[in-house]
């Protein structure tokens, strides 16, 4: 061992996956190198903070746990963009395996868009079923945004692969739905599959408000992703309302712009 080079072992470490922290301790934790210690000791702390991620996690099941001697498919749902000024509502519906484990799950206005990126792909590598749906501006025009994110949740459900038993909502009830709901108040950060469906909306919407970035640059989207910011009002002043508007929620726009 005294023979590896440190800077291959910092490698390792700086490119080894949570799984095999315990292995990387093990294997160097009589290393007296200073520069290994302290490695090693980077590893440890690594090692409580998934400890403690775990724990947490498994009160973000608790939900699920209630459900799963009754019900097998499991479904999370959750939406994101009912706020923004441009750019469709998305909703996400997830079904995870039971006993799944994604470490870092949470809300995802919690997380960073890195992570979110990365835990995006591990739900949908991991999930049984995971689905979005989208409702574009023109529908939250003719609907309103609550009828909208109703239908944008109907159509994730619809989209899944399979089936749920019973949904597990973020803190609303879905009309026209005939299949037992649990509306959970914050349930982003209470449920780890609404906590998937939240991550799955958000990603989504922002990969296609980055698309009209690139559609309409002056605008700022890839930014602000269409949310109420003073640039957003600014553009809008300068350059016009365009199609991915929602023209109901421009109504008031004088009273956003500083004078």
């Amino acid at each position: 061992m005294e023979n590896k080079k440190i800077k291959d072992i910092t490698l390792q470490y700086h490119i080894m996956e949570d799984m095999n922290v315990p292995d990387f301790i093990e294997e160097y934790i009589n290393d007296q190198r200073p520069g290994v210690r302290s490695l090693v000791g980077l590893a440890q702390k690594q090692l409580y903070r998934q400890y403690e991620e775990k724990k947490r996690l498994e009160k973000m099941r608790l939900y699920e746990q209630q459900y799963e001697q009754q019900y097998t498919f499991i479904c999370g749902i959750d939406e994101a963009g009912r706020g923004p000024l441009a750019g469709p509502v998305v909703a996400g519906a997830v079904i995870l395996p039971k006993d799944c484990e994604i470490l870092y799950l949470n809300d995802s206005k919690k997380l960073s868009e890195k992570k979110r990126e990365e835990l995006f792909l591990e739900i949908q590598q991991k999930a049984i079923s995971a689905a979005v749906g989208i409702i574009e501006p023109a529908d939250i025009d003719r609907y309103n945004i609550l009828q909208a994110t109703y239908m944008a949740m109907r159509k994730a459900i619809e989209n899944l692969s399979q089936t749920p038993d019973i949904l597990l909502n973020d803190a609303v009830t879905i009309p026209e739905v005939h299949i037992p709901q649990c509306p959970i108040i914050k349930g982003d950060a209470k449920s780890v599959s609404i906590a998937a469906a939240s991550i799955m909306a958000k990603v989504t919407r922002d990969h296609i408000m980055y698309e009209y970035d690139k559609q309409y640059p002056e605008y700022g989207f890839a930014e602000h992703k269409g949310y109420g910011t003073q640039m957003h009002y600014d553009a809008i002043l300068k350059y016009g309302k365009i199609p991915i508007h929602r023209t109901a929620f421009l109504r008031n726009l004088e009273d956003h712009v500083k004078r």
